[in-house]
């Protein structure tokens, strides 16, 4: 499959299979095709090579059903809109003509809210949130529709350890009750070295495997175009990113500070 914008190519000869029950994290750097991938299989990106299938079927001939959570960026905050008001956006998959909702949407999305601690949070503007819980009200949004496969487009970016944690915990226990999640994340050690399996995009796909088997400095290199040395400790497989290091402060020099010095950051 080669996909991409405005007959701009953006992912180019992708062969990926995704099995019911996968829980896979895309990784690369900004621009590598992360994103591409999550919407060719919404069916919102060109597809101007192969296809793409969900259960058998070309999402060019029917989007699938699907719970998406994009990138907090793309989203315009100034939008009036409620936390419970976004969160019901999810119910429309089943009732799509209907102007209203049922009392077995709201008290679904009372317990999915409930669930993800912002219940309390329901009738408060959606822009009055904090990052974490902005991510959790749209979590919720791709939970209330009962999805069999949900997408993530960095969904742990910018939130407190105990938040990532929390979203890492709940989609954990998602997977295990069977649905399929693929998500992106710019974070190695602390989100993809714990998933069951990751694929290293750089506009193709570069690796697919554990991050035992992926995480090598040879493949690492050719994901992210710089070196990045590879670690065992306790089992487990760290990735460090080079260290930079910057030349002699002027400034301290003259006020008498040792000569030569050198500020690792």
């Amino acid at each position: 499959m080669t996909a991409g914008y405005d007959g701009q190519v953006v992912l180019s000869d992708v062969d990926l299979r995704i099995m019911p029950g996968d829980f896979v994290g895309l990784l690369g750097p900004s621009g590598s095709g992360k994103t591409t991938l999550l919407r060719t299989v919404l069916g919102a990106a060109a597809v101007y090579r192969g296809e793409v299938l969900v259960e058998g079927v070309p999402t060019a001939t029917r989007p699938p059903r699907a719970g998406y959570v994009p990138q907090l960026e793309a989203i315009d905050w100034n939008f009036p809109v409620t936390v419970e008001e976004v969160v019901m956006l999810g119910r429309t998959v089943d009732s799509p003509l209907l102007p209203w909702y049922r009392r077995r949407d709201h008290a679904l999305a009372q317990g999915i809210m409930e669930r993800l601690g912002i219940a309390r949070l329901a009738r408060r503007h959606i822009r009055e949130l904090s990052g974490g819980q902005q991510r959790r009200v749209f979590l919720a949004r791709a939970l209330v529709s009962s999805p069999r496969l949900l997408l993530l487009d960095e969904p742990t970016a910018g939130v407190d350890i105990k938040t990532r944690d929390d979203i890492m915990h709940l989609l954990d226990e998602l997977n295990h009750q069977g649905v399929t999640i693929v998500m992106t994340t710019h974070e190695i050690n602390s989100v993809a070295a714990h998933l069951p399996w990751v694929v290293c995009l750089s506009g193709r796909i570069v690796a697919e495997g554990s991050p035992s088997q992926v995480f090598t400095p040879e493949t690492l290199r050719l994901t992210y175009n710089a070196e990045m040395p590879v670690t065992q400790y306790q089992g487990m497989t760290l990735v460090a990113e080079t260290p930079h290091f910057f030349g002699r402060d002027s400034r301290r020099a003259e006020s008498g500070g040792a000569a030569g010095e050198e500020r690792r950051v």
